[in-house]
């Protein structure tokens, strides 16, 4: 052969190798995009699972929610013999997993908190005596929990700065005169009707009392953090309601608002009486304010974006405008009718210690009868197909016996005088699988809600019985705090579900209410230290939105889904932007009542 055929020989072989190459390369180029294709894509709060069923028969994998109360398994998937199956699962609570053959032969059983975007195998085989399963972390999840840190800290070291260089600059460069003027002495006033924070007038030559600013800061405080988790709270399990029973953050907001409401009531409605204003002129302002809660929650809260603005076909009667209004309206015929214009004082009296409960016992006797009511009604009431006294979520809680009945006599109260006309998404229809409709400000609740701003009318009957005496008031919070923590604990047993009645937020429970209050009575007596007696703090910059509440709240039910306040998330494998838009928009609205407050513009019905 000659030198002329060996190099062409070998140039063949050499293209070849070459072409061969390439084809090697693009196939596995091809097969590994085909993988990445076919690979689920995880989205915020999942894991990938899959199961590798190495046995000769298939298998079927039931999974629980440790947050779904004796509920029945449920079919994740199934797995036929010598294959694999992949499930995406979610990562927001404990998940119960158990492995059974196709003839109802248990294998295998954990429980397991998964982390988001991990992924996770389990291989079914067949050991030396029977089968079993091992657990492997394919994927090391994310840390779910670092975007909250990064705020937290964040928020930490700008809530310091608000705190520091006012103080700083008020101690350094801030005469006495002035800052009596601009509201920096411990007086307070009990009058928090009022829009004007310094009480400023034309006359500033003498010095006026200040607001009881850590009603407004309470007040702003449960608003901004409502709107927080109105806005998804980052998409954080505990800045949403819990399911059923238990609680979490999103849960307390709404209690405290309208322990702030009672506190109000008699705070402001005493300072009117005080005045000459007449029990008709009262009763005026009662039912005005209360008809245009009510018109706001049913005409401007009551809309959908299939249907259009006041849409009937989307409308919901109860909400929770209506029930504040329903709650500021039984309030206020209370502390009209039965509320003190003066405190009559007994020199080394005993009665002194305990007028602020004495002095009004036409009002306890009447909040006693309707918790009465909602305990025979809860407790006694029959309802069809449903045990009496069920306070469950239904569906397939309680090992599915009651599907029918989320809510038990509440639930039913509802359906009955409401229909179809009510919220239809409860907090419980994703893990109960439930298929009634149930209102979480449905007519019973109301009862307790009631109840709970009965609460916030003690605290401020203690503010007024013992002014100027602050150590009697924080101690009177602190007795108020403990009884009320003592009586949900004895009630709830100390356990989310297995209590004489489980703390709930969608029924208002007896318990919740308790606990609401031993909350609510703790963080008003914080904040009363710290602002109103002590002075190391204004309340900013809570006390703007505190101040102007209607309009923050209605503001963004209304107009909180369109930009700059919310806009169509990019990132959802995470917790990033859904958190940043959440605080962003929180932000936004304080910024406005911020703006609101030095334009001096109120919003008052």
């Amino acid at each position: 052969m000659s030198s002329g055929e060996d190099v062409l020989i070998n140039s063949k072989m050499e293209c070849r190798r070459v072409l061969f190459t390439h084809l090697a390369l693009l196939i596995l180029f091809n097969s590994c995009e085909g993988q990445v294709e076919n690979e689920p894509q995880l989205k915020m709060d999942q894991a990938l699972l899959t199961f590798h069923n190495r046995l000769t028969e298939g298998v079927n994998v039931l999974y629980t929610s440790d947050f779904c109360y004796k509920c029945v398994p449920q079919l994740l998937l199934s797995v036929e013999p010598s294959s694999n199956a992949s499930a995406k699962i979610s990562t927001k609570f404990t998940l119960e997993l158990q492995v059974q053959l196709h003839r109802n032969t248990s294998i295998c059983r954990w429980s397991h908190k998964y982390g988001e975007g991990g992924h996770y195998s389990v291989w079914i085989h067949m050991s030396e005596v029977e089968a079993s399963c091992v657990h492997i972390v394919d994927k090391t999840p994310n840390n779910e929990y670092l975007p909250i840190l990064v705020a937290a800290l964040s928020l930490a070291v700008i809530a310091l700065l608000f705190i520091l260089v006012p103080y700083i600059h008020r101690r350094r460069f801030t005469s006495t005169l002035v800052q009596t003027i601009c509201c920096q002495g411990s007086q307070y006033s009990l009058d928090n009707d009022e829009t004007d924070a310094c009480g400023t007038g034309n006359d500033t030559s003498k010095a006026k009392p200040t607001r009881l600013l850590s009603l407004d800061a309470f007040r702003g405080f449960s608003l901004t953090v409502m709107v927080f988790v109105n806005y998804g709270g980052g998409g954080y399990w505990f800045f949403q309601h819990a399911p059923w029973n238990g609680l979490t953050v999103a849960d307390l907001v709404m209690p405290w608002f309208v322990f702030v409401i009672g506190t109000s009531v008699v705070l402001a409605f005493r300072s009117m009486q005080r005045r000459g204003v007449s029990r008709l002129q009262l009763l005026k302002k009662i039912t005005w304010r209360t008809a245009v809660l009510l018109g706001l929650g049913f005409c401007f809260l009551n809309y959908s974006p299939r249907d259009g603005p006041l849409s009937l076909s989307w409308l919901r009667f109860p909400g929770v405008l209506q029930r504040l209004g329903f709650t500021y309206f039984v309030l206020s015929l209370l502390q009209t009718f039965w509320g003190q214009k003066e405190i009559p004082v007994r020199a080394h009296h005993w009665w002194n210690q305990v007028q602020d409960v004495f002095l009004y016992w036409p009002q306890w006797i009447i909040i006693i009868l309707l918790e009465t009511l909602w305990l025979c009604i809860t407790f006694l009431m029959p309802v069809s197909n449903c045990p009496t006294g069920y306070l469950g979520a239904g569906g397939i809680g309680d090992g599915g016996l009651y599907p029918k009945c989320t809510g038990g006599a509440a639930g039913y109260i509802d359906r009955w005088m409401f229909g179809d006309n009510m919220y239809r998404y409860p907090t419980c229809m994703e893990m109960y699988q439930t298929t009634e409709p149930f209102d979480p400000e449905g007519v019973l609740g109301t009862i307790n809600s009631v109840v709970i701003g009965f609460l916030g009318m003690q605290a401020g009957k203690i503010i007024i019985v013992f002014k100027g005496r602050n150590v009697h008031i924080l101690c009177r919070f602190l007795i108020w705090a403990i009884v009320l923590g003592i009586s949900a604990a004895i009630l709830s047993k100390c356990t989310r579900d297995g209590g004489f009645i489980p703390v709930n937020k969608n029924l208002w429970s007896l318990s919740y209410v308790t606990c609401m209050g031993c909350f609510s009575f703790l963080l008003l007596g914080v904040m009363f230290f710290v602002i109103d007696v002590k002075g190391w703090w204004r309340g900013q910059p809570f006390i703007y939105p505190g101040m102007n509440s209607i309009f923050v709240y209605v503001g963004h039910s209304l107009l909180g889904f369109y930009f700059p306040f919310s806009w169509e998330m990019r990132f959802q494998s995470s917790h990033w932007e859904w958190l940043f838009q959440s605080l962003w928009s929180t932000s936004l609205w304080v910024l406005i009542a911020y703006m609101l407050y030095r334009k001096k513009f109120f919003l008052k019905i």
